[in-house]
């Protein structure tokens, strides 16, 4: 389990762990980075108005940890103090199941007006998903936060509040995260065919992705060069397994079209899945391969997905694909080249945690400026209530299940059996009752990989981690 807190200095700090709370024999020493302000590409990220001292970045890994046990931690010092003492449990590697919490797009709040619009309803997503974990017991899980993570978009204190506000969720369970338009667009990107002209800005706030790769280190060890005095960009694409599942992530926002590294990897990974050991494969990125919102400008980035990405996913027999973007939640059928049918992925938009402003759904073509927007036959359940998804897989079944931050209750599942049976899809759920009766039983001795940890702002020690 990696884990990655913030200070005020480099001086050497560790990370203390172990099976009791009042026992922490093993350390594990943290390397140290950071980033300055000439690594960043644009405005207001490399201007005063948008900089703050970031701070040093420690990076401890715990090791030799035994499968599905409690671990107790803390980071810090003898010099400069120790933090507080978290707990998280380690994946376990024998189990079939798999538990995730999973959402994009969620961004931080502030209690001040700044420069931004920050994303209020992004406590309410922590909120709740804070409940589930505490209904989960001792029992391991992880977050999928998949794009648009802090909204900072060059106003670099956004990224404290955020790995402040984060941090109750954070220190339990690992986080997850892929690249989006917000953590990286900017004018000189070095991947910007003529097609993505009018689709690659200034999203990114002139962070060039340097935040995101230094705040984060996920598995793998893909990355593209900025073209600039940057550090390169990494957690670009990566997978893992947890229980029954197989993980895959990519990033939309670099080269991804045939011949390029990313889509030799996806092509590679999906071709090498066990699906004795792993029956499901669950793909997430951020700008949505389908939707139904009035999104035009990522018309022409979704065909080239559809060209390049989509025979990989067929092919390769994907179960479920999860897209952030999208301000709202969006469940498809089983889907290749616009048809419903057994060929193809499930596809779920879920950017629907935190960032408020979207486009209406698509019009009628006859009628565009009405209020009448139909839905397609392939479009199963959409919605534009706030919340986040809920994963629960076993060997013989994955459920998908869309959790409303208004009520905490379930709006929408989808099982998927291991056949590829897709089943159902009917809303409903009892909130808090559902999930102690239902996840609890579900998830016995299930491993989670990836993030456990904090992060934050200055002076005061914070941690952020990664499995």
């Amino acid at each position: 389990m990696r884990v990655m807190f913030v200070t005020p200095d480099r001086a050497e700090r560790a990370v203390k762990y172990g099976v009791r709370k009042d026992g922490l024999g093993d350390v594990a020493a943290a390397r140290v980075s950071r980033y300055e302000l000439q690594h960043m590409c644009d405005w207001p990220a490399n201007d005063s108005v948008g900089w703050r001292d970031p701070g040093f970045v420690h990076d401890g890994v715990m090791t030799n940890l035994k499968s599905g046990v409690r671990y107790y931690y803390k980071v810090g010092s003898d010099d400069g103090g120790w933090s507080e003492t978290h707990s998280f449990v380690s994946r376990n590697g024998d189990s079939d199941e798999a538990v995730a919490f999973m959402f994009g797009d969620m961004g931080t709040t502030t209690p001040y007006a700044t420069f931004l619009r920050v994303q209020d309803e992004s406590v309410a997503t922590m909120k709740w998903i804070l409940r589930d974990i505490e209904a989960l017991g001792d029992k391991p899980a992880f977050v999928s936060h998949i794009g648009d993570i802090s909204y900072a978009r060059g106003y670099s204190w956004l990224w404290d509040h955020f790995f402040n506000q984060i941090e109750p969720v954070a220190t339990r369970l690992p986080y997850h995260v892929c690249i989006g338009n917000h953590e990286y667009d900017w004018p000189s990107q070095p991947w910007k065919p003529e097609w993505a002209s009018s689709i690659y800005g200034k999203d990114g706030g002139g962070e060039c992705g340097v935040p995101y790769s230094v705040r984060f280190n996920m598995p793998g060890n893909s990355s593209e060069s900025t073209g600039t005095s940057a550090p390169a960009t990494r957690n670009l694409y990566y997978s893992f397994d947890m229980g029954s599942v197989h993980f895959v992530y990519i990033s939309t926002e670099t080269n991804f079209v045939t011949g390029s590294k990313q889509h030799e990897f996806i092509k590679r990974d999906l071709e090498g899945v066990n699906r004795t050991k792993t029956p499901f494969v669950v793909v997430s990125g951020h700008r949505p391969m389908y939707t139904t919102s009035n999104e035009g400008r990522d018309a022409e980035m979704r065909r080239q997905m559809m060209e390049h990405l989509e025979p990989l996913f067929v092919n390769n027999k994907v179960t479920l694909a999860l897209w952030g973007h999208v301000h709202r939640y969006e469940r498809f059928c089983p889907l290749s080249n616009f048809t419903c049918g057994s060929r193809g992925p499930v596809h779920v938009v879920i950017g629907m945690a935190g960032q408020d402003w979207q486009p209406i759904w698509q019009p009628r073509a006859d009628h565009p400026t009405d209020p009448i927007f139909p839905q397609p036959l392939r479009s199963m359940y959409r919605g534009g209530e706030f919340g986040y998804t809920r994963l629960v897989a076993s060997k013989e079944k994955l459920t998908l299940s869309y959790v409303g931050n208004h009520d905490g209750q379930v709006h929408d599942s989808v099982t998927i059996l291991a056949s590829g049976e897709v089943l159902g899809g009917e809303a409903g759920g009892d909130g808090v009752n559902a999930l102690g009766n239902g996840i609890k039983a579900a998830v016995n001795d299930s491993d989670g990989y990836g993030v456990a940890g904090f992060g934050g702002k200055r002076p005061s020690q914070k941690i952020v981690g990664f499995q």
